[in-house]
Protein backbone atom coordinates (compact mmCIF):
# COMPACT_ATOMS: atom_id res chain seq x y z
CA UNK A 1 0.00 0.00 0.00
CA UNK A 2 0.98 3.79 -0.67
CA UNK A 3 2.52 5.00 2.85
CA UNK A 4 3.29 8.31 1.63
CA UNK A 5 -0.66 9.42 1.60
CA UNK A 6 -1.02 11.65 4.63
CA UNK A 7 -3.67 10.10 6.97
CA UNK A 8 -6.70 12.16 5.74
CA UNK A 9 -5.43 13.00 2.49
CA UNK A 10 -8.46 15.71 1.84
CA UNK A 11 -10.20 17.67 -0.96
CA UNK A 12 -7.31 20.87 -2.18
CA UNK A 13 -7.92 23.46 -4.53
CA UNK A 14 -8.24 21.82 -8.60
CA UNK A 15 -8.96 18.32 -7.38
CA UNK A 16 -12.99 19.20 -8.82
CA UNK A 17 -11.35 19.34 -12.10
CA UNK A 18 -13.30 16.34 -13.51
CA UNK A 19 -16.88 17.44 -12.34
CA UNK A 20 -18.58 19.63 -15.14
CA UNK A 21 -21.46 22.03 -13.52
CA UNK A 22 -23.89 19.79 -14.72
CA UNK A 23 -22.65 16.76 -12.74
CA UNK A 24 -22.67 18.73 -9.43
CA UNK A 25 -26.82 18.80 -8.64
CA UNK A 26 -26.59 15.07 -9.82
CA UNK A 27 -24.21 14.37 -7.12
CA UNK A 28 -25.97 16.67 -4.51
CA UNK A 29 -29.17 14.62 -5.64
CA UNK A 30 -27.71 10.94 -5.25
CA UNK A 31 -26.11 12.08 -1.49
CA UNK A 32 -29.49 13.22 0.06
CA UNK A 33 -31.37 10.45 -2.47
CA UNK A 34 -28.89 7.98 -0.26
CA UNK A 35 -29.12 10.09 2.81
CA UNK A 36 -32.51 10.04 3.06
CA UNK A 37 -33.15 6.01 2.23
CA UNK A 38 -30.43 5.69 5.23
CA UNK A 39 -33.35 7.41 7.66
CA UNK A 40 -36.49 5.42 6.07
CA UNK A 41 -34.27 2.03 6.51
CA UNK A 42 -33.36 3.03 10.39
CA UNK A 43 -36.49 3.71 10.93
CA UNK A 44 -37.51 0.20 10.34
CA UNK A 45 -34.22 -1.46 11.79
CA UNK A 46 -34.93 -0.88 15.40
CA UNK A 47 -38.02 -2.31 14.79
CA UNK A 48 -39.91 -5.96 14.95
CA UNK A 49 -40.05 -6.15 11.00
CA UNK A 50 -41.38 -8.61 8.97
CA UNK A 51 -39.88 -10.46 6.12
CA UNK A 52 -40.75 -11.26 2.52
CA UNK A 53 -39.67 -13.41 0.18
CA UNK A 54 -39.86 -12.83 -3.66
CA UNK A 55 -39.78 -14.14 -6.97
CA UNK A 56 -36.24 -14.94 -6.92
CA UNK A 57 -36.13 -15.94 -3.58
CA UNK A 58 -34.82 -13.22 -1.91
CA UNK A 59 -35.84 -11.69 1.47
CA UNK A 60 -37.73 -8.34 1.21
CA UNK A 61 -38.14 -5.87 3.83
CA UNK A 62 -40.12 -2.36 4.65
CA UNK A 63 -37.18 -0.87 4.86
CA UNK A 64 -36.54 -2.27 1.28
CA UNK A 65 -39.89 -0.30 0.01
CA UNK A 66 -39.31 2.91 1.99
CA UNK A 67 -35.63 3.25 0.93
CA UNK A 68 -37.14 2.73 -2.92
CA UNK A 69 -39.32 5.32 -2.13
CA UNK A 70 -37.24 8.24 -0.47
CA UNK A 71 -34.80 7.55 -3.34
CA UNK A 72 -37.04 7.39 -6.52
CA UNK A 73 -38.84 10.88 -4.77
CA UNK A 74 -35.07 12.48 -4.02
CA UNK A 75 -34.17 11.74 -7.93
CA UNK A 76 -37.25 12.81 -9.29
CA UNK A 77 -36.11 16.57 -9.76
CA UNK A 78 -33.08 14.99 -11.93
CA UNK A 79 -35.54 14.24 -14.73
CA UNK A 80 -33.25 11.05 -15.16
CA UNK A 81 -34.65 7.32 -15.45
CA UNK A 82 -34.25 5.19 -12.69
CA UNK A 83 -33.20 1.62 -12.85
CA UNK A 84 -33.84 0.04 -8.78
CA UNK A 85 -34.12 -3.57 -7.63
CA UNK A 86 -37.22 -2.34 -5.92
CA UNK A 87 -38.98 -0.50 -8.95
CA UNK A 88 -40.82 -1.50 -12.02
CA UNK A 89 -38.97 -3.95 -14.68
CA UNK A 90 -37.89 -2.13 -17.74
CA UNK A 91 -37.56 -3.62 -21.18
CA UNK A 92 -34.05 -3.99 -22.61
CA UNK A 93 -35.26 -1.60 -25.84
CA UNK A 94 -36.31 1.69 -23.33
CA UNK A 95 -32.96 1.39 -21.21
CA UNK A 96 -30.81 1.37 -24.31
CA UNK A 97 -32.06 4.92 -25.39
CA UNK A 98 -30.69 6.14 -22.03
CA UNK A 99 -28.02 8.51 -22.55
CA UNK A 100 -27.71 8.20 -18.55
CA UNK A 101 -29.98 6.95 -16.25
CA UNK A 102 -29.65 6.03 -12.53
CA UNK A 103 -29.01 2.74 -10.95
CA UNK A 104 -29.86 2.05 -7.82
CA UNK A 105 -29.89 -0.50 -5.07
CA UNK A 106 -31.94 0.76 -1.96
CA UNK A 107 -31.03 -1.66 0.69
CA UNK A 108 -27.89 -3.80 -0.53
CA UNK A 109 -27.82 -6.61 1.74
CA UNK A 110 -30.74 -7.24 3.03
CA UNK A 111 -29.83 -10.52 4.45
CA UNK A 112 -27.45 -8.22 6.65
CA UNK A 113 -30.35 -6.25 7.65
CA UNK A 114 -32.57 -8.79 8.97
CA UNK A 115 -29.48 -10.20 10.82
CA UNK A 116 -28.90 -6.62 12.27
CA UNK A 117 -25.02 -6.74 12.10
CA UNK A 118 -24.86 -2.99 10.07
CA UNK A 119 -23.03 -4.43 7.11
CA UNK A 120 -25.65 -2.56 4.59
CA UNK A 121 -25.52 0.15 2.52
CA UNK A 122 -27.36 2.58 0.09
CA UNK A 123 -26.13 1.87 -3.55
CA UNK A 124 -27.29 4.91 -5.96
CA UNK A 125 -24.78 5.00 -8.95
CA UNK A 126 -25.06 7.19 -11.99
CA UNK A 127 -24.48 5.72 -15.64
CA UNK A 128 -23.79 6.90 -19.00
CA UNK A 129 -24.01 5.40 -22.16
CA UNK A 130 -20.43 3.81 -23.14
CA UNK A 131 -18.64 4.63 -26.41
CA UNK A 132 -18.61 0.95 -27.22
CA UNK A 133 -21.32 -0.41 -29.38
CA UNK A 134 -24.38 -2.23 -27.57
CA UNK A 135 -24.27 -5.76 -27.43
CA UNK A 136 -24.62 -8.72 -24.91
CA UNK A 137 -21.95 -7.19 -22.34
CA UNK A 138 -23.42 -4.09 -21.91
CA UNK A 139 -23.55 -0.38 -22.92
CA UNK A 140 -23.09 1.94 -20.13
CA UNK A 141 -20.57 2.54 -17.29
CA UNK A 142 -20.69 4.06 -14.38
CA UNK A 143 -19.25 7.93 -13.91
CA UNK A 144 -20.29 8.45 -10.59
CA UNK A 145 -21.06 7.00 -7.47
CA UNK A 146 -22.61 7.00 -4.00
CA UNK A 147 -22.18 3.84 -1.55
CA UNK A 148 -24.39 5.02 2.38
CA UNK A 149 -23.73 2.41 5.18
CA UNK A 150 -26.42 4.36 7.89
CA UNK A 151 -25.46 2.12 11.01
CA UNK A 152 -22.14 3.15 10.58
CA UNK A 153 -23.11 6.63 9.12
CA UNK A 154 -20.36 6.54 6.49
CA UNK A 155 -20.26 8.04 3.22
CA UNK A 156 -18.63 7.31 -0.10
CA UNK A 157 -19.13 9.18 -2.98
CA UNK A 158 -16.82 9.71 -6.27
CA UNK A 159 -17.41 11.10 -9.37
CA UNK A 160 -15.48 10.58 -12.75
CA UNK A 161 -12.20 12.71 -12.74
CA UNK A 162 -12.60 14.51 -9.12
CA UNK A 163 -11.60 11.20 -6.65
CA UNK A 164 -13.24 8.90 -3.96
CA UNK A 165 -13.97 10.03 -0.71
CA UNK A 166 -15.25 8.09 2.77
CA UNK A 167 -17.28 11.11 5.27
CA UNK A 168 -17.84 9.81 8.55
CA UNK A 169 -20.64 10.98 10.77
CA UNK A 170 -21.92 11.82 7.48
CA UNK A 171 -25.85 13.28 8.79
CA UNK A 172 -23.81 15.67 11.07
CA UNK A 173 -22.51 17.68 8.20
CA UNK A 174 -24.12 19.00 5.33
CA UNK A 175 -23.73 21.00 2.14
CA UNK A 176 -22.84 19.79 -1.59
CA UNK A 177 -20.68 17.19 -2.59
CA UNK A 178 -17.58 19.76 -3.19
CA UNK A 179 -18.04 20.65 1.02
CA UNK A 180 -18.22 17.58 1.68
CA UNK A 181 -15.33 16.18 0.10
CA UNK A 182 -13.52 18.90 1.49
CA UNK A 183 -13.79 17.46 5.08
CA UNK A 184 -13.43 13.99 3.99
CA UNK A 185 -11.19 10.97 3.75
CA UNK A 186 -9.75 11.12 0.04
CA UNK A 187 -9.58 7.32 -1.02
CA UNK A 188 -7.51 5.15 -1.12
CA UNK A 189 -6.16 5.92 2.58
CA UNK A 190 -2.59 4.46 3.80
CA UNK A 191 -3.02 0.92 5.62
CA UNK A 192 0.30 -1.06 6.67
CA UNK A 193 -0.97 -4.66 5.55
CA UNK A 194 1.45 -7.62 6.82
CA UNK A 195 -0.03 -9.71 3.69
CA UNK A 196 -1.84 -9.87 0.61
CA UNK A 197 -5.46 -9.24 1.87
CA UNK A 198 -8.27 -11.01 -0.02
CA UNK A 199 -11.85 -10.32 0.71
CA UNK A 200 -13.64 -13.69 0.90
CA UNK A 201 -15.49 -15.44 3.20
CA UNK A 202 -13.77 -17.78 5.43
CA UNK A 203 -16.31 -20.61 5.74
CA UNK A 204 -18.03 -20.05 2.18
CA UNK A 205 -15.91 -20.61 -0.61
CA UNK A 206 -16.14 -21.42 -4.14
CA UNK A 207 -13.67 -23.59 -5.79
CA UNK A 208 -12.59 -20.53 -8.16
CA UNK A 209 -12.32 -18.48 -5.19
CA UNK A 210 -10.03 -21.31 -3.62
CA UNK A 211 -7.61 -21.31 -6.76
CA UNK A 212 -7.70 -17.52 -6.97
CA UNK A 213 -6.39 -17.75 -3.31
CA UNK A 214 -4.21 -20.43 -3.94
CA UNK A 215 -2.81 -18.22 -7.44
CA UNK A 216 -2.42 -15.22 -4.93
CA UNK A 217 -0.19 -17.63 -1.98
CA UNK A 218 2.58 -18.84 -5.18
CA UNK A 219 2.45 -14.33 -6.18
CA UNK A 220 2.55 -12.87 -3.18
CA UNK A 221 3.39 -15.59 -0.48
CA UNK A 222 1.41 -14.52 2.77
CA UNK A 223 -2.18 -14.05 2.29
CA UNK A 224 -4.99 -12.85 5.00
CA UNK A 225 -8.63 -13.13 4.22
CA UNK A 226 -11.12 -10.31 5.54
CA UNK A 227 -15.02 -10.05 5.09
CA UNK A 228 -17.85 -7.74 4.70
CA UNK A 229 -21.23 -7.70 3.91
CA UNK A 230 -23.00 -6.13 1.01
CA UNK A 231 -21.38 -3.24 -1.68
CA UNK A 232 -18.35 -2.61 1.69
CA UNK A 233 -16.71 -5.19 0.36
CA UNK A 234 -15.81 -3.30 -2.58
CA UNK A 235 -15.01 -0.14 -0.55
CA UNK A 236 -12.30 -2.31 1.42
CA UNK A 237 -10.43 -2.61 -1.79
CA UNK A 238 -11.04 1.36 -2.60
CA UNK A 239 -10.06 2.37 1.08
CA UNK A 240 -6.98 0.04 0.44
CA UNK A 241 -7.71 -1.82 3.82
CA UNK A 242 -7.69 -5.07 1.49
CA UNK A 243 -5.48 -5.82 -2.20
CA UNK A 244 -8.42 -8.05 -3.75
CA UNK A 245 -12.03 -8.48 -4.22
CA UNK A 246 -13.02 -11.91 -6.35
CA UNK A 247 -16.87 -12.26 -6.35
CA UNK A 248 -17.18 -16.08 -8.67
CA UNK A 249 -20.97 -16.01 -7.13
CA UNK A 250 -24.20 -14.07 -9.17
CA UNK A 251 -24.23 -10.30 -8.66
CA UNK A 252 -26.93 -7.68 -10.25
CA UNK A 253 -25.80 -4.61 -11.71
CA UNK A 254 -27.08 -2.48 -8.78
CA UNK A 255 -24.90 -4.06 -6.05
CA UNK A 256 -21.52 -3.18 -7.89
CA UNK A 257 -21.72 0.19 -10.36
CA UNK A 258 -22.09 2.16 -7.03
CA UNK A 259 -18.52 0.46 -5.50
CA UNK A 260 -17.37 0.16 -8.83
CA UNK A 261 -17.53 3.96 -9.89
CA UNK A 262 -15.98 4.50 -6.42
CA UNK A 263 -13.31 1.90 -6.76
CA UNK A 264 -12.26 3.78 -10.36
CA UNK A 265 -11.81 7.22 -8.49
CA UNK A 266 -9.69 5.40 -5.97
CA UNK A 267 -7.16 3.89 -8.80
CA UNK A 268 -8.55 0.44 -8.43
CA UNK A 269 -10.66 -1.27 -10.69
CA UNK A 270 -13.37 -3.83 -11.23
CA UNK A 271 -12.90 -6.56 -14.17
CA UNK A 272 -15.21 -8.82 -15.95
CA UNK A 273 -13.71 -11.93 -15.72
CA UNK A 274 -14.91 -12.59 -18.85
CA UNK A 275 -13.40 -10.01 -20.89
CA UNK A 276 -10.71 -9.44 -18.70
CA UNK A 277 -12.19 -5.79 -19.40
CA UNK A 278 -14.15 -2.85 -16.68
CA UNK A 279 -17.24 -4.34 -16.04
CA UNK A 280 -19.97 -3.47 -18.43
CA UNK A 281 -23.95 -2.40 -17.82
CA UNK A 282 -27.46 -2.28 -18.99
CA UNK A 283 -27.67 -5.81 -20.41
CA UNK A 284 -30.65 -7.84 -21.72
CA UNK A 285 -29.76 -9.79 -18.46
CA UNK A 286 -29.05 -7.77 -15.19
CA UNK A 287 -26.64 -10.45 -13.64
CA UNK A 288 -23.16 -9.35 -13.47
CA UNK A 289 -20.16 -11.80 -14.82
CA UNK A 290 -17.81 -12.96 -12.52
CA UNK A 291 -15.34 -10.03 -11.56
CA UNK A 292 -12.32 -9.08 -9.42
CA UNK A 293 -11.79 -5.54 -7.79
CA UNK A 294 -8.18 -5.11 -7.53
Amino acid sequence: MDGSRPACACARAGTFGGMHDELKPLMDAAIEAALAAGREILAVYGTDFTTEQKADKSPLTEADKRAHQAIAAALLSTGLPVLSEEGKEVELKERQGWQRYWLVDPLDGTKEFIKRNGEFTVNIALMERDEQPAGPLGSARPIAGVLYAPVKDQLFFAWQGGGAYRQHAATSKGGSAYERALSAERLPVPHALDAFTIVASRSHQSPETEAYIARMEQEHGRVSLTSMGSALKICLVAVGAADAYPRYAPTMEWDTAAGHAIANEAGRQLIDITTNEPMRYNKASLVNNWFIVQ
